[in-house]
């Protein structure tokens, strides 16, 4: 006999929807699964066959094939196994084909016994169900949670494989997972502003960055506190949207980095990845594509210490990210997308031993070093970098000083202030925050007035500005003024904005 079930496979950050076909026939025994699998698939087999055997229920003793279709379309992983066998016992008419919808989903992992593991990415798994019209999703105990983020479907949460077959007979009745309003809380962080001591222009780049969601690079000598700056950063970044918090959630399940304990990303991400991470780390890929540490940082911050420490290759694969917030990921079977709209926050010495036009302290490098050394960043990279800042050594009366400074709770409600002004004028387009503005964008929103424009026009010219700075610089204007509470640009926006810019002798 022939029965189908449906199930739902994973690509990047989209699902497709698998039918399993299941047919038993006369002929010598064999259990054969065709339909692109890859090893896991294939080994479902003998979880498959054991679950059921153990599960109470007889396993067929004839020639069984599963197709997973489409067939040009591979399938990875184990989370087609309850699929696989509802497919199976229905074929066998030990479950009646009318009691499994149209529109019924099984997804999980099969243990020997018959117990139904947690699987990765079923947030994608839900969302897609509904796009394509499933009512039901069958499912473990475990990804219940995360599958109940998505309204609009009635969500199972099963067990083992004897108590959904129990549920499908009608002789005991699995009740529906009711999800829990979503109560976004306040972020928590370790660190905090008030116990950074100095570094007042560091803290005002920072909060500049926050408000527009803007990339970073400080410079400076060991133990000035870039690190520490770049950990409180977190502290004052905005709350996260309901809409963000699931974005966060659907490329850590896809990633396997969600575990029952923590269903929900409920922070900004603040990843910091060594310098020794290769490129493929960073963005992205594998033979089944996973997301990247930029992927991962989406909506939160990459942290990047050492700098020029990472290989070349490694950060001139930021470009394309840093520009469309987004990178693709090809491989011969096809490419995926990935978000990766966040923050660069970057720290690196002036040299090789650190010490470079520091007050006290002399440095000994050479001048052929010292170029060398900065010129491991790429003028193209430095130019998609926003804020470029100086972070020097503290002055011993203010580390030795018992007196706290502002704390991030205050700094924070600025921060807050700023983006609600960018939510409102962006709420007809696609971006969220100022850095995500297209020239089109910059135009309409970025209006200057006759001081400002002059001020830019000689910058331009004394400072060699490119196109992708001049465009930058506009973004960096429109948070500052944000952050005042403007809503023309005016020269004193312009002139903070270009301080920002690195020293032409710089690098």
């Amino acid at each position: 006999m022939l029965s189908k079930v449906f199930s739902m496979a994973v690509l990047g950050l989209d699902g497709h929807k698998i039918e399993i076909e299941t047919d038993i026939g006369a002929g010598l025994p064999a259990f054969n699964i065709v339909g692109l699998p890859d090893e896991a698939v294939k080994e479902s087999r003998e979880r498959v066959r054991s679950a059921i055997k153990n599960s109470g229920f007889v396993f067929a003793n004839s020639r069984i094939t599963v197709n997973l279709a489409p067939a040009d379309l591979k399938k990875e992983g184990p989370s087609f196994d309850l699929a696989t066998a509802i497919a199976i016992l229905t074929a066998d008419r030990q479950i009646e084909q009318n009691s499994i919808n149209k529109t019924d989903l099984f997804i999980g992992e099969l243990a020997l016994n018959g117990d139904i593991r947690p699987v990765s990415g079923v947030l994608v798994i839900a969302f897609v169900a509904k796009e394509k019209g499933f009512k039901r999703i069958f499912l473990p105990v475990s990804n219940a949670v995360e599958a109940g983020l998505v309204n609009d479907l009635e969500i199972f949460p099963v067990n083992n494989l004897n108590q959904l077959i129990k549920h499908l007979k009608q002789e005991k009745m699995i009740e529906p997972f009711i999800p829990s309003n979503l109560e976004i809380e306040d972020e928590k962080s370790d660190f905090d502003f008030c116990y950074i001591k100095g570094q007042h222009q560091a803290k005002r780049a920072l909060e500049i960055a926050a408000s527009g969601g803007h990339n970073i690079l400080m410079s400076g000598p060991p133990g000035s506190g870039k690190t520490l700056l770049a950990r409180s950063f977190v502290s004052i970044l905005p709350k996260l949207t309901q809409e963000e918090i699931l974005e966060i959630t659907k490329i850590y399940s896809v990633a396997k980095l969600l575990s029952s304990d923590t269903p929900l990303i409920m922070k900004r991400p603040f990843r910091s990845p060594h310098h020794t991470a290769s490129h493929i780390a960073l963005v992205g890929g594998g033979t089944w594509p996973r997301p990247g540490e930029i992927s991962l940082a989406h909506r939160g911050i990459l942290f990047l210490d050492e700098f020029p420490e990472f290989p070349r290759i490694v950060l001139e694969a930021l470009r394309q990210p840093l520009e469309d917030g987004v990178v693709s990921v090809s491989r011969a079977q096809g490419s995926v997308n990935f978000p990766a709209k966040f923050s660069l926050v970057a720290a690196m010495n002036p040299c090789p031993c650190g010490w470079l036009n520091h007050p006290k302290k002399q440095c000994i490098c050479s001048p052929n070093q010292v170029l060398r050394y900065q010129k491991r960043i790429s003028g193209p990279l430095l130019d998609r970098i926003d804020i470029h800042l100086e972070v020097p050594a503290v002055e011993s009366e203010k580390l030795m000083s018992d007196e706290l400074a502002e704390r991030s709770k205050k700094i924070k409600a600025r921060v807050e202030n700023a983006r609600k002004t960018q939510i409102e004028r962006f709420k007809s387009l696609k971006i969220r925050t100022n850095s995500e503005m297209r020239p089109s964008d910059i135009k309409a929103f970025c209006k200057m007035t006759e001081d400002a424009k002059n001020l830019l026009k000689i910058a331009i010219s004394q400072m060699n500005l490119s196109a992708r700075v001049y465009h930058r610089v506009l973004k960096l204007a429109r948070t500052i003024a944000d952050l005042a509470c403007k809503e023309i640009i005016d020269s004193t926006h312009i002139a903070e904005a270009l301080q920002y810019r690195p020293k032409e002798n710089k690098y």
